[in-house]
């Protein structure tokens, strides 16, 4: 439990600032490790949140504090990144949009307000909420899995401790065990860090499942700056074979799209390339074995 005191840190306040040092950092390891027997379990969240989305369904986040703070990190990166529609990425948090500023008082300790939020938001069969919580027990975060899998929602739910409530109420539970904290309930540190892994991971190998990653490279990345622009070009010129000249015209015709342009540079009209693509479910590299 993170709230539990850890005797080898009672006088952490005397200690040295490169001995301290070494004792947080030694902890952020220890985080990152923990994920490690969770990825069995991960796997499986995975997949089932793959199929889901495949279907149209959006991704969601419910929790309070910390919790919601990296998650929230974590979703608004899938846009850019992957081109993943904003429209399809919702926030369920405890205390509403301000409490990822300031902290909002008795907010996670409202069941009442997450239940209401799922139902505002209109969760559904073929939506995912992803429920985080470093104890497991937060009110708030627990009833809007509840209520999303009451909906017919995908739940996956994150904790610390194996016996949490939350991972009771989810369909798949992800357990990370950091245990006691340098700094006794400062789920910031090893807890979080714990929670931002799993929560990469998550995302990201949902994006690779759904094509939205070809050859180890961000396909689906917008090019909305010079240096990404840059980086589209050089994508189109290895995966096309081809030169700077004829990426910079295939994106161009492309409307700054990285997989059409490619397929473009092959020597596909715009509008063939766009038809393969549809024809492959958005899937690149099916796309090109057709070629």
């Amino acid at each position: 439990m993170s709230e539990t005191a850890d005797p080898r840190y009672r006088d952490l306040d005397l200690w040295d600032d490169r001995s301290a040092l070494a004792a947080l950092w030694e902890g952020q390891l220890a985080a990152v490790a923990a994920v490690g027997p969770a990825l069995p379990a991960i796997a499986g969240a995975v997949g089932a949140i793959a199929a889901r989305l495949a279907s149209g369904g959006r991704l969601a986040y419910a929790g309070a504090g910390t919790s919601i703070r990296i998650a929230v990190q974590d979703g608004t990166e899938l846009g850019p990144t992957f081109d993943w529609p904003e429209a399809r990425t919702l926030y369920l948090i405890a205390g509403g949009e301000g409490a990822l500023r300031e902290a909002v008082e008795g907010a996670e300790d409202d069941a009442g307000a997450a239940e209401a939020q799922v139902s505002a938001a209109g969760i559904g069969a073929a939506d995912v909420v992803i429920g985080i919580a470093a104890s497991g027990r937060t009110p708030f975060t627990i009833a809007a899995l509840r209520a999303a899998r009451a909906a017919g929602a995908l739940t996956i739910g994150i904790a610390g401790t194996p016996e949490a409530p939350l991972l009771q109420a989810a369909e798949h539970a992800i357990c990370l065990p950091t245990g006691p904290e340098v700094i006794a309930g400062s789920t910031r540190m090893k807890a979080g860090t714990a929670q931002k892994v799993a929560l990469n991971l998550i995302s990201t190998q949902v994006m690779v499942r759904m094509g939205r990653v070809h050859a180890g490279q961000m396909v689906d990345m917008r090019p909305a700056n010079a240096k990404l622009r840059t980086r589209a070009r050089g994508m189109v010129m290895q995966l096309a074979g081809t030169d700077s000249d004829r990426a910079d015209a295939a994106l161009a015709a492309a409307g700054g799209r990285i997989k059409p342009a490619v397929l473009i540079a092959r020597g596909l009209s715009a509008e063939a390339a766009m038809r393969a693509l549809a024809d492959c479910d958005d899937n690149l590299r099916r796309a090109l074995e057709q070629l």
